[in-house]
Order: C-alpha cells, then structure tokens, then sequence
C-alpha cells in the first residue's frame, strides 16, 4: 500500500498542465518476483556496473523505449548477518551503497559490449535498509533517450541479489572477459563520458532494482514535446536518505 501511495504522489507531482498525459512506468517491474539472497545462500554484488539484461519472459527490461526522464529507483535488498557483513565489508570495503547509472551502448559491429557512462545518480548508503526495499527518488532526474540502457551501480557491495533461477534470467557487468569469475576487481563505471568493455554476462541470477521513468509525451500536433519535469512541481514521494 505504501508502494501505491508513493507513486500516485510521484504522479500528481508530475502532472503539470502542460505535461497532463505523462504517465510512470516502472521499468523491471513485470519481471517475476523471487527470493533475494542472504542470510541464506547469501550473495552480493560488488565494485560492478550491471544490468538486467532478461528477466524470464521479460526481454530487455531496461531498455529506454523513448525520450524521457528517471525519477528514482528501488532496490530489493538481503539482510545478511554479522559475519556476513564483516566478509564482505573486508571483501569489497565498508558502506554498502548503490547508485543508478544510464549507460549508452554500441552500435557498431563489435562494439556492441562497450556502454558509456551518460548519467548517473549520487551513491545512497543501504545498510540501514536491510530487509527491506527502499525507494530512492533523485533530486534531479537523469535524461534518458531510446535505445539507452538503466543500470545499477555498486561502488562497494550490497545484497541486491537472487540466485538460483532459471536459466532466462541473465544480467551482464562492466567485468573484464575472462575474468568473469574475479568478482573483487574494480570495475564500476563511475565517470562520465567514460566506457567499458562489458565483458561478462550471468545467468540464472538477477539484480534486484527497478527504475522510475516518466517518458516524454508524444505529441498529437505540429508542436514540440512536452517533457514529463516541465513545471516546478515539486516530487513528494517517500525518500529513503542516502550519503
């Protein structure tokens, strides 16, 4: 229910005159549920840009089908235990945060593996959400285009995993071809402009986020677009605070 009640805010937030007919939509959301990992068979992601890349039936999940705006995102989360914590605080450093990142892909023939960095959120801390799934909303939306990809970032780690799926879940990282199995090396993407080779692709596993996208109107006239963020309507959703 606090789910609904947040989005409906988002919406009429949004809603200015001028971009009546925007409506949200929650990339990643059709994609089946599952059981996050930890604290049993307990797994996180670490110093990697990812993607889901499909999610059972759902082919493409974060995918941008048009110009639009990302306006915040969700992230499912374990809830590992003490000695759990210290592995991976010890693994991959202490603060487990996560962040959104837009990426563009290549389209030339071979180039098709490399993203560049277009936008991306501020780092948010999740470690006193364990167990749950915040929602953060992002004080200023990230520019989408077609074509471009919504992906998640973890500078450190954080338990925003299920495993043990069928093998038509798969999501691909910014890790170096082979060494798929390294999962400690650093490779986040976190400068913009910049790009990486995503050289590894996993199955039967998913990253646990959702993204918030309000596309641009399509326009019914001779006029320009209308954007989803005209107006000074303020967004006053529920906001988990992050550093």
């Amino acid at each position: 229910m606090k789910r609904i009640l947040a989005i409906a805010t988002l919406t009429t937030a949004l809603l200015a005159p001028q971009a009546a007919s925007a409506r949200i939509v929650e990339l990643g959301g059709a994609i089946p549920k599952a059981a996050v990992s930890c604290p049993e068979n307990c797994q996180a992601v670490g110093r990697v840009t990812g993607y889901q890349g499909r999610g059972a039936t759902v082919a493409k999940p974060f995918v941008i089908p048009r110009k639009g705006k990302v306006i915040a995102f969700t992230v499912r989360l374990g809830k590992p235990d003490a000695n759990q914590v210290k592995f991976f605080n010890d693994l991959y450093g202490n603060d487990p945060q996560v962040q959104l990142s837009i990426l563009r892909r290549g389209k030339k023939r071979g180039e098709t593996l490399d993203h560049r960095l277009m936008a991306q959120s501020p780092t948010f801390k999740v470690s006193q959400f364990f167990g749950s799934a915040p929602t953060f909303t992002l004080n200023k939306p990230l520019e989408v285009r077609a074509k471009y990809i919504v992906a998640l970032t973890v500078p450190t780690w954080a338990p925003v995993f299920a495993v043990g799926l069928q093998r038509n879940h798969w999501w691909r990282s910014s890790r170096t071809k082979g060494r798929c199995d390294n999962v400690s090396q650093m490779a986040p993407l976190t400068k913009l402009e910049s790009m990486k080779t995503f050289g590894c692709t996993y199955f039967t596993a998913r990253l646990y986020y959702t993204a918030t996208y309000v596309p641009d109107n399509k326009p019914t006239s001779g006029a320009k677009a209308t954007t989803a963020s005209q107006g000074s309507a303020k967004v006053g959703a529920r906001t988990a605070r992050g550093g």
